[in-house]
């Protein structure tokens, strides 16, 4: 299976911002970009040119990055929302949000979306009462994903509730922690989608 392999931490570099892939650690004064939020390399505090191609690519290395898919999946993604109804770069967005592995990051049963996809691969998690094994499968309301019985007292599955206890979740997910179970109620809205990129730059990089 194809992954990325690259540090997480570089990533979250690359595009100046924190794309919180690695969970608890992002929250504290141990995270890279606290310490040195510019790219690495000796070139990292350089001046850059800042085209129209470079905005574009960064918009949608960020997006990518942050929910962990690679390019031909990416592409693939954006082929689908292009067929869809309504703007583009928002279908697109639903489409990323409403995978498994960022659902489980959102609900607060996993501390990452790459720490959901470790879960879900290693037979931990459910989806409508099923066993699972594909991160990238996509919900669709009223899917009712939770994790598993023999794994639900697990320390990594405690540890992820103990973090998001107090947490405000999307409105589209209905969280039961003490259950473990995450319920899709609604397709997420545009506004409810708190990554920082701007998809209609994505759009037109596509759209070339």
């Amino acid at each position: 299976m194809a992954r990325d392999t690259q540090p997480s931490c570089k990533k979250c570099r690359r595009e100046r911002v924190k794309l919180f892939l690695k969970g608890e650690r992002c929250e504290t004064d141990k995270c890279a970009m606290e310490r040195r939020p510019y790219p690495s390399g000796e070139h990292g505090r350089g001046r850059v040119k800042e085209t129209e191609y470079l905005l574009q690519l960064r918009e949608k290395q960020k997006a990518k990055r942050t929910y962990g898919v690679l390019e031909r999946q990416f592409r693939n993604y954006y082929k689908i929302a292009a067929r869809q109804k309504g703007i583009t770069g928002e279908n697109l967005l639903r489409i990323l949000e409403t995978r498994v592995d960022n659902v489980l990051y959102r609900g607060g049963l996993a501390t990452s979306r790459n720490d959901a996809r470790q879960m879900v691969r290693h037979g931990h998690i459910l989806l409508n009462g099923r066993k699972l094994n594909i991160p990238s499968a996509r919900l669709k309301e009223g899917d009712v994903v939770e994790v598993s019985p023999k794994s639900r007292d697990s320390a990594r599955v405690m540890n992820a509730v103990k973090l998001a206890e107090g947490r405000n979740f999307p409105s589209w997910l209905k969280v039961d922690l003490d259950k473990r179970r995450i319920e899709v109620v609604a397709m997420p809205k545009r506004e409810e989608i708190d990554i920082p990129v701007k998809e209609s730059l994505i759009v037109e990089l596509y759209s070339k």
